[in-house]
This record gives C-alpha cells, structure tokens and sequence, in this order.
C-alpha cells in the first residue's frame, strides 16, 4: 500500500476510503446497513464506503496520505 485515499461526496453523503489502487476492485460487498468493502480478485479487502456521512463545511474533500517509510 502506497497511499491511503479518502474521499467525501458530500452530494451523496459518502466517505470512501481506498487502501490499495482503486482499479483493482474485483467485488463489493455489504459489511452492514451502512458499509460496503470493496475487495480485489483475490478476496483482500482494498477500500471500504460509508453511507450517510455528514462532515461540516466540506466540499468534495480529498486527501491522499502516503505511507511513512520503514
């Protein structure tokens, strides 16, 4: 994992957190009422959404965080 990817859509009241390259996802699957995993060919889960997130004053947020070198 390089990045960590987050984004808010504040439209659809989502939060989106990408673990791994977003264009590897094979399969989504319902973790709850109010989570989805995403997931690659291989069964590993890459990102997770939250529905109905409300965050303040933000509009199409997106942060992107490296991963601190070992």
């Amino acid at each position: 994992m390089e990045k960590v990817r987050v984004y808010y859509d504040a439209a659809g009241l989502t939060l989106c957190v990408w673990l791994d390259d977003p264009a590897l996802e094979h399969s989504t699957e319902e973790a709850d009422d109010d989570t989805v995993v995403m997931k690659d060919a291989r069964g590993r889960i890459i990102g997770f959404e939250k529905l109905s997130v409300t965050l303040p004053s933000t509009s199409g947020l997106v942060v992107e965080v490296g991963r601190p070198t070992v």
